[in-house]
């Protein structure tokens, strides 16, 4: 067969097999009068084809709106919050996808995969160095439940009012399978590191222990013999909780790459382009998208994380039980200021008058705060969350009615007030309505 056979050209297929027709036939060949069966089975076209091509003289012409563009497609309408993202720098069409399906969009994926090629114009360019590939190395393996891996990311959010501040992410991921829970405060002390791990250890069970990095909140030095001196606090949740901790090498992301690798997932898909209200609705849709990833497949632990999860993982990991000890974790401790406020995440709440201690214990769950008493009896007040910077106040924080003595006795005491002597003021020789200018 002739090399243009193996040719993609329609033109040349159809030619090439009309001239071979054409060799067979020899004298007794008529194009008009050509054989549309053989034609088929030599070009592979279909009849209905072929007899249209037989109309031209099978001569292929473009289709007559070939270069013609619809005015409207899926996309009319989602075009600005793409070309927003775009703009960004957000590429990725999963995410652009997801921004675009919770606006209303009711197409494919691969529409948005092809608008983004087309507008690669908006995205700005990247002006930073690609670090050098390392060395190999065999990546840090565990069995199921043994471990997991925490860590802080930091993202910094503008305002309406050209301010910006730093939120903290607290991440933690199974080392087997890929179970992964994150939740964003609006720093990284260690009392909420505590509150963020309670939260996981509640969503994924209590591992053997957990691989972390050096953090100031974990450990303080190591001694001579490269032991890790733990710090205190830490030491005592440790041991309340039930579990041990294993510190990473610096900047050895064989051991602890995952939960590196998720903070920057989280950065680049679930915090790309987003838009939030508060840090508690930024949570609420943190635990939905942890749990969209956690039931699709990711090829990287070849499972979908929460089905392998609970199958094995959690045969060998401990289920989190609530305690009284838990609960002191979970409400950090706060000194009452003397006008009556308790300062917690950046801002000041009431607290009733009539509770005379110096210290109570407060919690954030969901858009309530709770104040407590220092040794969690009794709720004191609650509060409407709402990420305001002005000081909530609360019922019965200052007193309204203050204390009056009245008389036990009959008043017999009487004394007489007079009034005040007139003063002259020197201006009396002005007031010409009496005359006193005739003098």
């Amino acid at each position: 067969m002739h090399e243009d056979a193996t040719c993609n050209d329609l033109q040349k297929i159809i030619t090439q097999a009309i001239n071979e027709i054409k060799q067979e036939q020899g004298e007794n060949f008529n194009l008009a009068k050509i054989n549309l069966a053989e034609l088929e089975r030599r070009t592979g076209l279909s009849r209905s084809r072929l007899r249209h091509l037989k109309e031209n003289n099978f001569i292929v012409t473009p289709h007559g709106r070939t270069g013609q563009k619809a005015t409207a497609t899926v996309l009319t309408g989602y075009s600005g919050i793409i070309d927003g993202l775009l703009r960004k720098g957000v590429t990725n069409s999963s995410v652009c996808f997801e921004r675009l399906q919770e606006a209303g969009y009711t197409g494919g994926l691969t529409t948005v995969k092809t608008y983004i090629a087309d507008h690669r114009d908006l995205v700005p360019p990247k002006r930073q160095l690609v670090a050098p590939q390392g060395n190999r190395g065999r990546r840090y393996q565990t069995s199921p439940g043994e471990s997991y891996q925490m860590d802080w990311g930091f993202v910094q959010v503008d305002t309406n009012t050209d301010a910006s501040y730093k939120v903290a992410c607290f991440a933690m991921i199974c080392h087997h399978c890929g179970e992964r829970y994150i939740e964003f405060f609006p720093n990284a002390r260690q009392e909420n590191l505590f509150i963020g791990m309670i939260h996981a250890f509640t969503y994924m069970g209590i591992p053997h222990y957990i691989l972390t990095d050096n953090m100031k909140s974990v450990v303080i030095r190591r001694d001579p013999e490269g032991h890790p001196i733990w710090q205190k606090d830490y030491k005592v949740f440790m041991e309340t909780i039930g579990f041990q901790t294993k510190l990473c090498k610096p900047r050895h992301p064989f051991t602890k790459g995952k939960v590196e690798r998720l903070i920057r997932f989280v950065k680049d898909n679930f915090l790309a382009g987003r838009v939030f209200g508060t840090i508690t609705e930024l949570n609420l849709e943190a635990i939905g998208w942890c749990k969209r990833q956690n039931s699709i497949y990711h090829k990287a632990v070849d499972c979908i994380p929460c089905e392998k999860h609970q199958e094995d993982c959690m045969a060998v990991a401990s289920v989190l039980t609530k305690t009284q000890a838990l609960a002191f974790y979970l409400c950090p401790e706060r000194k009452i200021s003397f006008d009556g406020f308790v300062h917690y995440e950046g801002r000041r709440f009431g607290v009733p008058y009539w509770y005379t201690q110096k210290t109570c214990r407060i919690r954030r769950d969901s858009f309530t705060l709770y104040i407590y008493a220092s040794d969690l009896s009794k709720v004191l007040t609650t509060h409407d969350v709402t990420w305001m910077r002005r000081d909530s106040f609360c019922r019965d924080q200052y007193v309204t009615e203050q204390p009056e003595e009245v008389p036990s006795m009959p008043v017999k005491t009487r004394i007489f007030q007079i009034e005040p002597p007139k003063q002259h003021s020197g201006f009396e020789k002005f007031n010409f309505e009496e005359g006193l200018w005739d003098e």
